[in-house]
């Protein structure tokens, strides 16, 4: 008899039954698929084939059944060989589980009650998933990376020690020099490459999220969303150098925004009162219903209407919808009416406060006829209010200034322009004269908008933008409550409509509720295409934020950045003491009453927002759907409609904005943005890191937010110079790195050392450019002569430099390009804007000089022509004279040294060699600058040849004072 493998090894042949008279070998018929025969192989025992149905085939762990046996018994009788037994071989038991759940034992008995006679549960849900996933750097990449890193720090140690003992005798002051600023040089790129030595990537599954959150379950019958909800926050301050439209384009682009319109709410905060913004934003609210249904309908990207409208690209791309051009075209329309609109609002406010002003005096001289009194007309005096469309006052900031009426001085406001959505989905109707398109398939629904000004009084300190953010948190807070915030500058709108998902992702998912803030990287548009002075800082947020991502986590840079409210409150993540408390108390009514009573210490007196904190708190908890989530809340417990708004609560939120609120409260101390710096954005995110907070840093493949930067020289390098100056302060205060607790990690404490330290590098650097042209001038060079030694040291270094930024570019994706623009501008930046904030620090810290914060300006040119007319605008600025004194000393230090060698009896080359190269790197890295002194087309402002040429009359009057010609006694 043969083997059982040889039994096992043969291929069945299926054949179709049927009336026609057909061989077995024949093609089986298309028609019928009912019956089936499998012939099994003969052996050689039996040659008779057996009958199987094609089902124990297509299942072979199934049980045969007692009737499906006796048939298999009856047809393959034999006398050698029993079929009977050889298919009994597959009587096995293969357990329970998802893959096979049997319902009876063979026999009939039972297992015990481990699976068998039992229902078989649903294994058809999805298994649960996370939300995110981190990507990690190739190892090809990274450890050789890291290699580099202390290949270049043990060459830098053996360099400067031969330095050391090498000195220059001939010129030990240019020597001097030049040790201590690469030593600093040296200190500096240690500070900044340490963190990044652990880079990753993130990605994010929307599908999982939708899943979770969004989908029909056995707790979300409805598939209502539970995700949680988002407070938007956009600031603006000044509508001549924020111009409204774009800061009406951007509320466009979050009312638009793909996330449950219940779950939304948008504040708008106009730190200067104006009206203007405030009917900026009423017509963006009006148009807004025509445009947020247009975006759903059609899925619009980007929703910001001015961006969409302009852009370069087929419109009409993967569009289905027959009506989408003739809703684009009619959209079009009446977006240019609305801009128009728009546009007109200053002048319609000075019109209709000028006839209302000029009402009122007639009323007044009425009045004054009236009462007979003998005094000139002249006397009566009606202030120049500014009026609304109603026919009050603005209670805001009056375009001519008048007491209680001013910047500084006005009431508190808030004006909710959009009212809570309804629970239920709304759809609209078909197109008729107040809705010109036809919306009955889209939720017309709209997300809460409310404008804000917060009270402004003489006397009071209103600590710039960060005090107006505060004001935003407490009212949307008593007003919606979202567990998150987003906050936005007026020019960065959503560019991608699901940022808001991918952010919620990170927030959501296991660890999430260690997580105090998710940061989107900053994309800008505008720029010019060659980015001259490296506005999209490239290098920054794709690499050393990247880097810090895989650390404690990124820094928070002011835009873009989803908010945990909670960590915003100075509460302490959840493995500490103070959040345990907090989410403890709604199970121990002792520890609530305690630390209810403390609440009004560190808050304000404002009872609906202490009782807003802890709803907070359990609403931004991540769902408890895995036992791999520590603290979480149960699933759908956010699927309940919103309380409804009601005047109580717009009143307790116009309190609470309100600049006595924050008197005697951790307000700007350890709740909400820190005050006390100009980059207050640094310091909120490193207070949270200090307490032990984590951050994520979310790069989205279609870019999350878009903004504008100043392409314009003067306007960059006064961006630049707020920023250091922000730095300084941070340096000299006591959010100093040195100075932070255990809870912040090693390397990210050397990020925040480096953030603070940075800028003082320019002194270094200012004296370090000089020196090439001092080595010209002199005749001597930084070392006694260029010896091999010297020359294999700094060619050492070059290359690893090289090689490090390479392996940089490699995992971060940046081009070579953006990198070169990067090192330029480091050194433009460095000697200008850097050097003037570390003065102006020092001077806050010594002479208590406060500084001057001065508003990027976001609006365009005159030149409508020209998209890049801004690039060519000169306005001279203090911050220009180092630069160029470098740049006309190192020209003037080139033409010397090659006349005096070419003139010399005894010409020294090598120092001539050495020379020339540093001051040719020094030119070469202040080449962006030179062209933007130039202009447009090379036409030079005068001034720039005035200060040339003092400078040159200066050089050369102090080198003839320092070094007289020879046989000159005097």
């Amino acid at each position: 008899m043969m083997s059982r493998e040889s039994h096992l090894g043969r291929q069945p042949t299926i054949h179709h039954l049927s009336n026609s008279s057909v061989g077995n070998d024949s093609e089986i018929d298309k028609s019928d698929f009912s019956t089936y025969m499998v012939n099994v192989p003969s052996t050689p025992d039996n040659n008779q084939p057996a009958e199987i149905p094609l089902e124990a085939i297509n299942n072979p762990h199934r049980r045969p059944d007692n009737d499906h046996r006796a048939s298999i018994a009856t047809n393959n009788r034999s006398d050698d060989f029993d079929y009977t037994d050889y298919l009994s071989e597959s009587k096995r038991s293969y357990g329970y589980g998802s893959a096979v759940w049997p319902l009876e034992n063979g026999d009939g008995s039972s297992d015990g009650g481990q699976g068998s006679g039992t229902i078989p549960p649903d294994f058809k849900e999805k298994q649960w998933k996370p939300l995110t996933c981190k990507i990690k750097i190739s190892p090809a990449i990274l450890i050789p990376y890291r290699l580099l890193v202390v290949v270049r720090i043990v060459v830098l140690v053996l360099f400067f020690w031969w330095r050391i003992k090498n000195p220059n005798e001939d010129a030990v002051w240019l020597w001097g020099m030049a040790i201590v600023c690469e030593l600093w040089f040296a200190f500096s790129w240690l500070l900044d490459q340490l963190p990044k030595l652990c880079p990753v990537k993130r990605a994010t599954d929307l599908d999982v999220l939708k899943t979770k959150f969004e989908t029909p379950s056995s707790s979300n019958p409805m598939g209502i969303s539970d995700l949680p909800g988002i407070d938007m926050f956009v600031s603006t301050a000044d509508p001549e150098k924020e111009p409204v439209l774009v800061t009406a384009n951007t509320i466009l682009s979050i009312l638009a925004t793909d996330y449950p319109v219940g779950k939304l709410a948008c504040y708008v905060s106009d730190d200067g009162g104006a009206l203007l913004t405030f009917e900026a934003m009423a017509e963006a609210a009006s148009f807004a219903k025509l445009w947020v249904p247009f975006c759903r309908k059609h899925e619009i990207e980007p929703r910001n209407p001015e961006s969409y409208f302009s852009m370069k690209i087929d419109p009409y791309r993967n569009k289905i919808r027959q009506d989408f051009v003739r809703d684009r075209r009619r959209m079009k329309r009446e977006y240019d009416e609305f801009k128009v609109r728009v546009n007109g609002l200053a002048d319609s406010i000075r019109r209709r406060s000028d006839a209302m002003n000029t009402r009122e005096e007639v009323k007044a001289m009425k009045r004054w006829r009236e009462k007979g009194i003998d005094e000139p007309i002249e006397t009566v005096k009606i202030p120049k209010a500014t009026w609304m469309a109603d026919g009050t006052h603005w209670p805001g900031t009056w375009t001519v200034p008048k007491a209680e009426h001013t910047r500084g001085d006005h009431a508190s406001i808030i004006q909710v322009m959009l009212h809570p959505p309804c629970y239920e989905p709304l759809h609209g109707s078909e197109s008729d004269e107040n809705i010109p398109l036809d919306f009955t398939e889209v939720d017309i629904r709209l997300p809460m908008l409310v404008y804000v000004t917060r009270e402004k009084r003489s006397g009071y300190d209103h600590n710039k933008k960060a005090g107006a953010m505060n004001a935003l948190v407490r009212a949307s807070a008593i007003m919606s409550n979202g567990p998150f915030i987003l906050n936005l500058d007026c020019d960065h709108y959503i560019f991608n409509s699901e940022a808001l998902r991918e952010g919620m992702c990170f927030m959501m998912d296991r660890g999430g509720e260690r997580l105090a803030y998710v940061q989107f990287p900053q994309r800008f548009e505008g720029i010019d295409p060659s980015d001259r002075y490296a506005n999209n800082n490239t290098v920054f947020f794709d690499v050393n934020m990247a880097a810090l991502d895989g650390l404690q986590g990124p820094m928070y840079v002011g835009t873009g950045c989803l908010f945990r409210r909670t960590a915003l409150y100075g509460f302490d993540p959840p493995s500490s003491r103070k959040e345990s408390q907090l989410l403890a108390m709604a199970e121990n009514p002792e520890d609530e009453e305690f630390l209810i009573s403390s609440l009004p210490k560190k808050f304000g007196n404002s009872d609906l927002f202490n009782d807003s904190i802890m709803d907070a708190a359990i609403k931004g908890q991540p769902l408890a759907d895995n036992p791999s989530v520590k603290i979480g809340r149960p699933p759908g417990s956010l699927t309940a409609p919103r309380d409804p708004l009601d005047g109580a609560a717009v009143s307790e939120a116009i309190s609470a904005i309100s600049c006595w609120y924050e008197d005697k409260t951790e307000w700007g101390l350890n709740v909400g943005w820190i005050y006390g710096s100009v980059t207050e954005d640094v310091v909120t995110g490193y207070r949270m890191h200090d307490r032990g907070w984590k951050s994520i840093y979310c790069m989205t493949k279609r870019d999350a937010f878009r903004g504008t930067a100043p392409i314009n020289l003067t306007d960059r390098l006064h961006q630049v110079l707020r920023w250091a100056t922000g730095s300084v302060e941070i340096f000299f205060s006591r959010n100093n790195a040195l100075l932070a607790s255990s809870r912040l990690k090693f390397l990210q404490r050397i990020a925040y050392l480096n953030c603070g330290i940075y800028p003082f590098t320019s002194i270094f650097l200012v004296v370090y450019c000089f020196l090439p042209a001092l080595s010209l001038f002199s005749g001597q060079f930084i070392v006694q002569k260029l010896d091999v030694n010297f020359l294999l040291y700094l060619l050492i270094l070059t290359l690893a430099l090289c090689a490090l930024s390479i392996l940089e570019i490699k995992w971060s994706g940046i081009s070579l390009e953006e990198w070169w623009r990067n090192e330029q501008f480091w050194l433009i930046g460095g000697t200008s804007a850097h050097f003037a904030a570390v003065l102006q620090g020092l001077l806050k810290v010594i002479a208590g000089i406060e500084i001057s914060f001065t508003l990027t300006s976001k609006s365009a040119g005159d030149d409508d022509n020209d998209d890049f007319a801004d690039l060519y605008i000169f306005k001279w600025s203090f911050l220009m004279l180092p630069p160029l004194t470098i740049m006309m000393v190192n020209l003037i230090g080139i033409a010397y040294a090659v006349c005096r060698t070419i003139y010399s009896t005894d010409p020294q080359w090598s120092e001539l060699l050495g020379g020339v190269f540093f001051s040719f790197w020094v030119l070469v890295h202040l080449y962006p600058f030179a062209k933007g002194l130039m202009g447009r087309r090379g036409r030079t402002p005068t001034i720039i040849y005035v200060w040339a040429g003092l400078i040159s009359i200066s050089i050369s009057l102090l080198w003839v004072a320092i070094s007289p010609p020879s046989g000159n006694d005097n």
